[in-house]
């Protein structure tokens, strides 16, 4: 008997021994095929950057419908985060139509909805305002192959020694070539080379502008310029505006108030309602802010693109005009380079010095390829060849998008949605970032009360066909109806 009782003993332990290897196992297995998601690093919660994951990895196939997402406390426990939030991730998955929650069973992938599976394969980025990408593109190859002839003794000493923070004299003479489309005969005293557009708005605001001073801005505004201001504690008041651009008489009024230091716009393919300022307004601000002397900073970052330019209030005010010509769209963001006009020699001057104590200097390798692609005449031909681009884009834009609910101007790379009745920006957002495309909401760039719509980048999608493929799908998903936005799951 006893014998039996040890036998049956050693089996039990035997057995008990087996389920912890099984059991370890199984743990590490689960551990090795478990879904993690990739958390870019960002200053929102992380509870959101769960979702926004799943949202992504739903869009690209990673994640089919069915799937099973880990256990909440398996995915804490993997990511070293507290269990409540990745339930809150969870939620909010459930929130935005991603998942379900079974009692007893798990959290599984939701199938994908009619509006979900018109969505293209992969993620595609209409957020940032970024150049479109040409379908031809042997201008920009052109462009990369000027790259070799920057070399030899002349650019041993450029990248051996400081540049004036104004940049040299044939980047400042380059410059001037280039802003002759549209702002003809600017004096090179006048004119700097500043590290991008923002460099340069730092530069101004630094001469113009003390901490609670006010300067007015169109009601929806540059987000660069939303945070300068912030930096420097400067407050940002709208300007009424209608069709037309800023409402003289009431731009009046706030001038006698308010005393700002400086009016900040952008009159031409407005960032980012699409609008221009028509010609008789433009002279109608210049001559009030010549009358007040109050100083304009005109943002003119999208001035090249048009092929018959308005005149920029560069050209027309009698007061003091800062103009940036930022190349960011109309060449390369990745050459962070803005051609800065001053009112005057000596504003020039305080400015150099300004961009001395901020920024020293525009790179100089980039300002001389900038300087090579201009006096070849690449810098040009490859305009001429984007223009072509946007155009092409905008015309799906008008076939794709209903006309009623869209903004836009067939010589920009951007578009402005309208949400029709019964969408909320928030939730359009939400919705579309589900489906595998981002875009930004009004109030990115809103001074005052944002209306429901959001910014459409023409540029980020590779191609014409991914760029129709997700005009399509923003198509449909007006058309359908929106979630409910306070159900609690």
């Amino acid at each position: 008997m006893q014998g039996s009782l040890d036998c049956r003993g050693q089996l039990y332990g035997q057995l008990n021994a087996y389920i912890h290897i099984l059991y370890a196992f199984n743990t590490e297995f689960e551990a090795a095929t478990m879904w993690t998601p990739k958390l870019e690093k960002s200053s929102g919660p992380l509870y959101l950057a769960i979702a926004d994951a799943i949202a992504a990895d739903i869009a690209s196939g990673h994640l089919a419908p069915g799937a099973r997402l880990p256990p909440q406390r398996s995915l804490a426990q993997a990511l070293g985060l507290d269990f409540t939030t990745v339930t809150r991730a969870y939620q909010e998955a459930g929130r935005r139509g991603l998942v379900d929650g079974r009692v007893g069973q798990g959290t599984f992938v939701r199938s994908a909805s009619p509006v979900q599976r018109t969505a293209a394969v992969g993620f595609v980025d209409m957020s940032m305002n970024l150049p479109p990408i040409p379908e031809d593109d042997r201008v920009a190859q052109r462009m990369w192959e000027s790259l070799g002839k920057l070399h030899g003794p002349e650019m041993t000493r450029l990248m051996l020694r400081y540049q004036e923070p104004g940049g040299a004299l044939r980047d400042r003479q380059a410059g001037a070539r280039w802003l002759q489309g549209w702002l003809p005969g600017v004096e090179i005293e006048r004119l700097l080379v500043a590290p991008g557009a923002q460099g340069a708005l730092s530069a101004i605001v630094a001469t113009l502008v003390h901490r609670g001073d006010v300067i007015l801005t169109e009601p929806l505004t540059y987000p660069g310029f939303i945070s300068l201001a912030a930096h420097f504690g400067i407050r940002l008041v709208a300007m009424e505006m209608d069709e037309a651009g800023p409402i003289p008489h009431a731009l009046e009024r706030l001038i006698a108030t308010l005393q700002p230091k400086a009016l900040y716009c952008t009159p031409t393919l407005h960032n980012p309602t699409t609008r221009s300022w028509t010609l008789a307004r433009r002279e109608e601000i210049a001559a009030l802010a010549g009358k007040t002397g109050l100083p304009l900073i005109e943002d003119d970052a999208y001035g090249a693109l048009p092929l018959a330019p308005l005149p920029p209030l560069a050209s027309l005010a009698t007061g003091p005009v800062y103009h940036v010509a930022s190349v960011s769209k109309s060449l390369s963001p990745a050459l962070r380079l803005a051609y800065l006009v001053a009112p005057d020699a000596g504003a020039a001057l305080r400015l150099a010095g300004a961009l001395r104590g901020t920024t020293a200097m525009a790179s100089p390798l980039t300002a001389t390829l900038a300087t090579e692609w201009i006096e070849s005449g690449l810098a040009f031909e490859f305009l001429d060849v984007l223009r072509g681009e946007a155009r092409e884009r905008q015309q799906l834009v008008g076939t794709l998008l209903p006309r009623e609910t869209v903004e836009a101007d067939r010589e920009g790379f951007h578009a402005w949605l309208k949400l029709p009745d019964g969408w909320s920006r928030g939730e359009f957002i939400s919705r579309l970032r589900n489906m595998g495309v981002s875009a930004v909401s009004s109030d990115t760039f809103a001074i005052s009360a944002p209306p429901e719509a959001v910014r459409l980048s023409l540029g980020g999608a590779v191609t014409r066909e991914e760029l129709a493929r997700s005009l399509a799908m923003i198509s449909a998903l007006l058309s359908d109806r929106p979630a409910m936005t306070s159900l609690i799951v």
